[in-house]
């Protein structure tokens, strides 16, 4: 008896030990992958506060000896050439991404209920096609793109942007929103229309705010996807005045010689508001992807 009761506490202070040392090394890896990535942004941050002499130096200067913020005040001024290219930019990029979500919203949420809610012949071989397009890497679409864009008349306009970025995102988008709404009960809709409302009704005042966290999710996903997007913006645009953030800042490259305090402001800045979106919204993004990964 002696034996059984000595044993029994070692035993569970083994699992302990164990369980600990696995949540000090996950808690270990979660800090390294935070350095992993907050030390570009640090870095991009001390450079665009050094003069274009000291972002040059080698060794490089850990931090300068005389901080100043030139290069913000130059991307932020619309008296001087360089300033008003950025904002112009950013505008750019700031319509192109908000005009991609709010479509991309309106699409993906009643095409997502109907394949969550409906059933209908072909229902699961049109949703498997529509997430068929993620198997193949965006750089194949990128001539036939070009050239429907170009009979279109769309070349050289946001709008083509727009609908590509479509294209690309709302795959994903309905399936995110058709794994939420699987996790909505029914019912609650049923009692709904037992109430006298009718199919509108309730999905507008029971299943549309189960689903904020989703629809929300949903936006966050498509304004970075297209915030961040490069190779079709390069491609479909050539005027200076409809360029994006992306392609615009290749602007502070040269023949002869590179503004690398410039290059990092301008960097820093097209960071920020995808940053602090991600942040203020993040709570929504994981209960969405939780919720939608496990039905009940």
């Amino acid at each position: 008896m002696s034996t059984i009761a000595e044993t029994a506490p070692r035993g569970q202070t083994r699992r302990r030990m164990r369980v600990d040392g696995w949540r000090w090394a996950g808690r270990i890896f979660l800090v390294f992958m935070l350095l992993y990535t907050a030390l570009p942004m640090i870095w991009m941050l001390i450079t665009s506060i050094k003069s274009g002499f000291a972002a040059m130096q080698f060794p490089p200067q850990w931090w300068p000896d005389q901080p100043t913020l030139a290069s913000y005040q130059k991307l932020l001024d619309p008296q001087n050439s360089v300033g008003q290219d950025f904002l112009r930019f950013f505008w750019n990029s700031l319509f192109v991404s908000t005009v991609t979500t709010i479509l991309s919203v309106i699409v993906a949420v009643p095409a997502a209920y109907a394949f969550s809610r409906f059933s209908f012949p072909g229902r699961n071989f049109l949703f498997f096609s529509v997430l068929l397009r993620n198997m193949f890497p965006a750089v194949i679409f990128l001539v036939p793109l070009f050239i429907l864009m170009r009979v279109l008349g769309l070349v050289n306009t946001h709008g083509s942007l727009i609908l590509t970025y479509l294209t690309f995102g709302l795959p994903l988008a309905i399936w995110l929103l058709k794994g939420f709404y699987d996790n909505i009960p029914v019912q609650l809709e049923q009692a709904a229309r037992i109430d006298g409302a009718t199919r509108f009704q309730a999905f507008m005042l029971i299943v549309m705010p189960l689903s904020t966290p989703g629809i929300i999710a949903t936006a966050i996903y498509s304004f970075i996807g297209a915030w961040n997007e490069y190779i079709y913006a390069y491609t479909f645009l050539s005027k200076n005045e409809q360029l994006t953030l992306p392609v615009g800042i290749q602007r502070f490259f040269s023949e002869n010689t590179t503004d690398f305090p410039g290059l990092m402001a301008a960097s820093f800045m097209m960071s920020v508001p995808v940053v602090v979106l991600f942040l203020v919204l993040q709570r929504y993004f994981v209960r969405a992807l939780t919720e939608g990964a496990v039905k009940h």
